[in-house]
């Protein structure tokens, strides 16, 4: 299996890897639940339902961070095969909490009015 870190974004990331099985064996690993929970417990999920899914191709599952300020996000997996009858797994873990984008909106010294959050 080969990783390759495709884009940093301020608010996720995306992974590719190369894998050596066939897509069918990779959808089923993250599609059927009892074979997802081996490696994504539903406890880090929002709904242990997939939020989206398109057969074969791509699945979306809502997450949930387990501490405060209990964060989500959207994680999505999209497999295609690869010339070697094995599989690329693209993986893309996007922040979605609308709270993110107001921590991190403006630079700390960017000469505006400062504004203090409640907690």
């Amino acid at each position: 299996m080969n990783e390759s870190k495709i884009d940093d974004h301020h608010k996720g990331i995306e992974l590719e890897y190369e894998i050596d099985e066939p897509p069918h064996k990779v959808w089923r690993a993250i599609s059927i639940p009892e074979f997802r929970e081996k490696w994504l417990p539903k406890e880090a999920l929002a709904d242990s339902e997939a939020a989206s899914l398109t057969p074969g191709q791509e699945v979306r599952y809502r997450m949930r961070e387990s501490h405060p300020p209990f964060l989500e996000s959207v994680v999505i997996f999209r497999i295609t095969p690869n010339a070697t009858g094995g599989t690329k797994l693209r993986i893309i873990h996007e922040l979605t909490d609308a709270r993110f984008d107001r921590m991190t909106r403006a630079a700390s010294n960017n000469n505006s009015l400062l504004l203090m959050l409640a907690a």
